[in-house]
């Protein structure tokens, strides 16, 4: 062998022990340049599988624990020619990346969205503050908010006689991490639940794989199939807001309950004190002039009894409708939705709420929908029933 021979035969294994470094998804790219020098200079990972290329997770030197929930966003809007070279340091302007998620398609371009986790929540919130209409391409505009951890299915099919304990221990049975399960009590008998309910677990991970265990077809629960999907997500709405809601969400009312009787009840503590009453179904939204009167009534009246009914009385959650509609993208893996034409924002503690605010029914998730039209539809417009199942057929 030559010495020009011996130096080319080293300069080929380098070559090839070089691009054996290349991690997968990344080797071949496009921007495979771009994209190494990115590794380089942050220390960061990549790697693709299932459908989506890992930035992080955990970045370098990470010792602590996961972050918690509310510290990741989801990006939508973006060009499918946009990759992490251009997207890191936008978003690691704001706030330290855990981890970045983009979804690739099979042709090696990205699938229009992104999900960001910051170490600290408050970054998060500052990149939905900062980030949400950056222009990160001429007139190209990003949609950012805050992501959806789900936690929590929806389980139709359920005999309406079973009682909350008896549900949790069914569910419990056959899946693993149930923290909770939430029964809605039927309007006309409140001996009854209204035949499904939600039920919230550790983890997304967990819920993940309760949804993949219940499917139909692959077990029963009291002798029967049951339906089951995602329930609607569930927003966690800032702390700043929060602190600034004056309006009651009273729950499990008799139908038969008037909004005079309700203004009488949560007026009782100070004249005058509450605005309007609003009630659908078996439950209304209590409008209070001040937060303090609000909260008073809330804690003196939760709990208690109403004409033979047991109340479940929280502050309202005023949910931004853009968002909501962005909410439930990312919970089901889709880009970003337009905004809805409706009011800016409603009050949302079920979709029984969001259908009564103009919401379509259609926005609801899998069978929920279902379930809440032919169950909210025959409660106030029976008439009504079999127009609005054809159109959402």
């Amino acid at each position: 062998m030559t010495a020009e021979d011996s130096t080319a035969a080293m300069s080929s294994d380098s070559a090839a022990g070089s691009s054996a470094k290349v991690p997968e998804g990344v080797a071949g790219a496009p921007n495979e340049a771009a994209l190494l020098a990115l590794m380089e200079r942050t220390g960061y990972s990549m790697v693709q599988e299932n459908g989506q290329r890992k930035y992080g997770g955990p970045p370098p030197g990470w010792e602590g624990p996961h972050p918690q929930r509310g510290c990741e966003v989801f990006v939508g809007k973006i060009p499918r020619d946009v990759y992490e070279d251009e997207l890191v340091p936008v978003f690691e302007a704001v706030g330290r990346i855990y981890e970045l998620r983009l979804m690739m398609d099979f042709d090696g371009k990205n699938r229009g969205y992104a999900f960001v986790m910051y170490c600290h929540k408050h970054e998060a919130k500052r990149a939905v503050r900062e980030l949400n209409n950056y222009e990160i391409r001429p007139g190209r505009l990003l949609g950012v908010c805050c992501s959806v951890d789900n936690c929590r299915l929806f389980i139709g099919g359920i005999p309406k006689m079973k009682k909350r304990e008896e549900i949790l221990e069914e569910i419990a049975k056959v899946t693993e991490g149930v923290l909770d399960v939430i029964v809605y009590a039927s309007a006309a008998d409140k001996m009854k639940n209204r035949g499904f309910a939600f039920v919230e677990y550790e983890s997304h991970r967990a819920a993940a794989m309760a949804r993949r265990k219940l499917m139909p077809g692959r077990i029963q629960l009291w002798g029967h199939q049951i339906a089951v999907d995602w329930a609607e997500p569930e927003i966690d709405v800032d702390e700043d807001v929060m602190e600034t809601v004056k309006i009651l969400y009273v729950r499990n009312l008799m139908i038969e309950t008037t909004e005079d009787t309700i203004k009488k009840s949560f007026g009782q503590f100070n004249p005058g004190c509450v605005e309007r009453v609003k009630k659908i179904r078996d439950y209304a939204f209590v409008h209070f002039t001040s937060r303090e009167d609000a909260v008073h009534a809330m804690n003196n009246l939760n709990g208690t009894e109403l004409e033979g009914s047991c109340l479940e009385v929280t502050l309202a959650k005023p949910v931004d409708k853009e968002q909501y509609s962005r909410y439930q993208k990312a919970a089901r893996g889709g880009g970003l939705a337009e905004a809805a034409q409706q009011p800016s924002y409603v009050y949302s503690c079920d979709p029984y709420t969001l259908a009564y605010y103009g919401y379509p029914y259609n926005a609801l998730i899998g069978p929920n929908r279902d379930y809440f039209v032919k169950d909210t539809i025959l409660e106030t417009h029976p008439a009504s029933l079999p127009l609005v199942l054809s159109r959402h057929a």
